[in-house]
């Protein structure tokens, strides 16, 4: 399956803008699951800068600089990504106990597991607070399977927490989420990586895109897909696998991975530093198009 992404973001200001300085993480990564074609950037008004970098989770990451005058921007990434098929990948063969793999990631003696026990450390969207140990404790009992627990965490914040777009920000602590159980997709995955990372095991935010579809009879509209999050779990021998907890589902071929990290503020599509402008009005269009 191909798709055609376009990710349009822009920012009407009250007032001029002087000078502005962004990194965009808005380019689809290339992985076992997926191929990123090509990607295609348009800055309005147009960038006196703009330079492409890999960060150091392997993101692309596209820096610009507009030193005119302004009192919009509008930044829109163009993308074309084919989702390979996957062969059957049997889940039930991976028996490791979850201890077993909290254990490897305590004393990682290889590069690899090195490297994925960097994603056992809190960070910033996910800190470990009181009572989140004892709510992962209940899916993770005693020498369960590490992928049968991971499943039962997901199924259990898609069960148990209410997706209220309106009722938290980026800014609303860990703390609110957990005692309200409501939020939107960045929470849940938040909340996931808190439990997970609360326990020893490693686990990662992904960024990206899911493919929404009309009530049946009627016309998709115009940027109404979405950017989404979800996360995903280490397994030794295995590597990393994703889940959805927004949907109770192990993303497949309606997901699109844009970015990874340790949470949100290491995958922010669009950041940066603006001088002037006033007050801003923010808006968020994404249209995925099936090529085939």
């Amino acid at each position: 399956m191909k798709y055609k992404i376009k990710h349009s973001t822009t920012y009407q200001y009250a007032d001029f803008v002087s000078l502005c300085q962004n990194q965009a993480r808005l380019t689809p990564e290339t992985n076992s699951r997926q191929i990123c074609h090509n990607s295609q950037i348009e800055i309005i008004p147009p960038a006196s800068y703009l330079h492409e970098y890999t960060d150091y989770f392997h993101n692309k990451v596209s820096v610009f600089e507009i030193a005119t005058q302004h009192k919009a921007l509008t930044v829109t990434m163009v993308s074309e990504v084919e989702l390979l098929n996957q062969a059957d990948i049997n889940l039930e063969k991976i028996d490791k106990p979850w201890e077993e793999v909290r254990d490897l990631l305590a004393t990682p003696c290889t590069n690899t597991l090195l490297k994925a026990s960097e994603f056992v450390l809190p960070s910033l969207f996910t800190p470990i607070e009181e009572g989140i140990k004892d709510y992962a404790l209940i899916s993770f009992t005693e020498q369960r399977n590490l992928i049968v627990a991971c499943t039962d965490l997901m199924a259990r914040i898609f069960h148990e927490f209410q997706y209220d777009p309106g009722f938290t920000t980026i800014s609303t602590p860990m703390s609110v989420v957990f005692a309200q159980k409501r939020g939107v997709c960045q929470d849940f995955a938040h909340f996931a990586l808190a439990c997970l990372r609360s326990i020893g095991l490693a686990g990662r935010y992904v960024s990206g895109y899911i493919e929404t579809m009309p009530p049946e009879g009627e016309e998709k509209l115009e940027g109404a897909d979405a950017t989404h999050a979800w996360f995903a779990i280490f397994i030794p021998g295995f590597g990393w696998l994703d889940f959805d907890p927004t949907n109770n589902v192990l993303p497949s071929d309606q997901h699109i991975t844009l970015a990874f990290g340790r949470d949100f503020s290491d995958v922010t599509p669009l950041k940066g530093v603006v001088f002037g402008g006033g007050s801003q009005l923010l808006d968020v269009a994404v249209d995925m198009i099936r090529l085939e």
